[in-house]
């Protein structure tokens, strides 16, 4: 599955709890990654070598993407509280 266009998710619901590039404190869930472009939706650090690791393992999958972004939303911060 191919990320949707306009969406970033992914890089909102989820939790990220180490310290990353622009982030020392790492990123709680359902908070915006400082390097989030909120207009395009999209990652301004993607494919650098500042892109974490977290973010680089993940893969687009139906069951985590939904049928549209409000869905990613809510099925990610499903994920995030289940584990």
């Amino acid at each position: 599955m191919q990320c949707r266009t306009h969406c970033g998710a992914c890089c909102i619901a989820p939790s990220i709890n180490f310290p990353y590039y622009g982030m020392p404190q790492g990123k709680p869930a359902g908070v915006a990654c400082v390097h989030l472009d909120l207009v395009n939706m999209q990652c301004r650090i993607w494919q650098t070598e500042h892109y974490p690791t977290t973010c680089q393992n993940f893969r687009a999958e139906a069951f985590v993407c939904g049928n549209s972004r409000e869905e990613a939303l809510q099925l990610i911060h499903r994920l995030e509280l289940d584990t």
